[in-house]
């Protein structure tokens, strides 16, 4: 099966076009198949629950009841992210399942709005945010050998409680990262092949080949989304995750999920300085 559709251009050069689209449902199946393997891993392999604070050493530490996670600024993003990642798949790939409509203005309209979500995402988290807390760091990396020794069967140390990020969370924002800005830099580039009123349309600005090499780009990184977004979708409804995706709608988590899940030494909350019927809710901390 050939990944990369060809044509002959006007000067009988033999070109890419755009991707193969059966690699649509290749995407499709490879993210069900994570999901059935995930969750057959909880079942099985039941991972060791971690230690937790007692409520009332929380309490004495004034870690407060609802935990803040992340900020209206934050969230904003985040949905407004989603909602036009979502039309940009809709209106990208829906034409190519038979469904015939004017799928182009809506495409770069979404495309637009996530470029511009993506700047304002860069410069608040650079800024405002803890920009470190989403990479990997070296107690992830030993914490992830660990629990690969211990599926295996290997003697290794109990994993650690998480930071403010697992490392999962990490390494997908990073997929993410890579694929967002695939699409961003080829789309706007691709504006410039059709009429938007944004810029002068100039369908001559590259070779063909060029054009054809960054449809191809555009379209794997596309076809990543449907699989990095049915992913994204299952681990927030799972109801081990679902504290995290509730933090995303309300800004904080419970402090019992906190202590469970959370390391303090790694991720460290703001004390409790008021009693809690005295206390009004803050989501200055976190992203």
């Amino acid at each position: 099966m050939e990944l990369i559709q060809w044509a002959i251009s006007p000067w009988g050069r033999t070109v890419p076009i755009h991707i193969a689209w059966s690699l649509i449902w290749i995407a499709a199946i490879a993210a069900f198949c994570f999901m059935i393997v995930h969750a057959l891993y909880l079942i099985i392999v039941k991972p060791p629950k971690r230690f937790a604070e007692s409520k009332a050493e929380a309490s004495a530490a004034g870690i407060p009841e609802r935990v803040p996670r992340h900020t209206l600024a934050a969230r904003l993003f985040h949905w407004i992210m989603a909602a036009s990642m979502f039309t940009l798949l809709i209106t990208a790939f829906l034409p190519k399942a038979g469904i015939d409509f004017n799928w182009v203005v809506y495409h770069w309209i979404a495309g637009c709005v996530l470029t511009v979500s993506i700047l304002f995402h860069i410069v608040h988290a650079s800024f405002f945010l803890d920009f470190w807390s989403i990479w990997p760091d070296k107690t992830d990396l030993i914490d992830a050998r660990n629990r690969t020794l211990r599926f295996f069967g290997k003697d290794a140390p109990l994993p650690r409680k998480f930071a403010k990020y697992p490392l999962e969370n990490k390494l997908y924002h990073g997929a993410v990262m890579i694929a967002g800005l695939a699409v961003i830099v080829t789309g706007l580039f691709m504006m410039k092949r059709v009429q938007t009123g944004l810029f002068v349309r100039n369908p001559y600005l590259f070779s063909d080949m060029t054009w054809g090499m960054m449809y191809v780009l555009h379209g794997l990184a596309g076809v990543g989304f449907i699989a990095l977004t049915i992913m994204h979708v299952y681990m927030g409804v799972r109801p081990e995750k679902f504290p995290i995706t509730k933090s995303m709608i309300f800004g904080w988590m419970s402090r019992d999920f906190y202590l469970e899940e959370h390391d303090r030494g790694r991720w460290a909350v703001q004390a409790q300085s008021t009693p809690p019927a005295q206390q009004g809710y803050s989501a200055s901390d976190g992203d």
